[in-house]
């Protein structure tokens, strides 16, 4: 498992995990990264500050250091958010969508896996998800949750 530092193309930084570089590569260039705050696919990895100490960190980290936030705990409180709130369907997560935006069924949180192809689906129908970098013990998958 590894965790780049990402930019968007409107400057909004965050972090994705991945299996390997490699499927970083992938990911990016299939346009499955998108930026959490404006969905954009134009991601580029930017060097991280994990490693550097003292007045070397500049920003945001130096911000979150001062504000005492420990982005490892914060991480796992998020994930134990979504597993007790959000149904895990699995690979049927755009099929649910469109129930639950038709009436089909009742609405509820879900979360689950999708395709470039399917998310694009739910965007022309008008339905908004959001994606979630998602780790399950030595493998990752990018859940989407709406």
């Amino acid at each position: 498992m590894i965790v780049f530092d990402l930019r968007c193309h409107n400057g909004h930084t965050f972090e994705g995990w991945f299996e390997d570089g490699s499927a970083y590569k992938t990911q990016r260039e299939s346009g499955l990264i998108g930026c959490p705050l404006c969905n954009s696919t134009d991601i580029q990895k930017i060097p991280s500050t994990f490693g550097i100490k003292g007045s070397c960190q500049t920003g945001q980290n130096q911000e979150a250091q001062r504000a005492g936030i420990d982005y490892e705990q914060l991480g796992r409180r998020v994930m134990e958010y979504l597993n007790k709130n959000f149904d895990n369907v699995g690979p049927d997560f755009a099929k649910e969508a469109l129930k639950m935006h038709y009436g089909v069924v009742k609405p509820r949180n879900i979360r689950g896996v999708s395709t470039p192809q399917e998310e694009k689906t739910l965007k022309e129908e008008g339905i908004e998800f959001f994606k979630v970098p998602i780790t399950t013990n030595r493998s990752s998958s990018s859940d989407t949750d709406s």
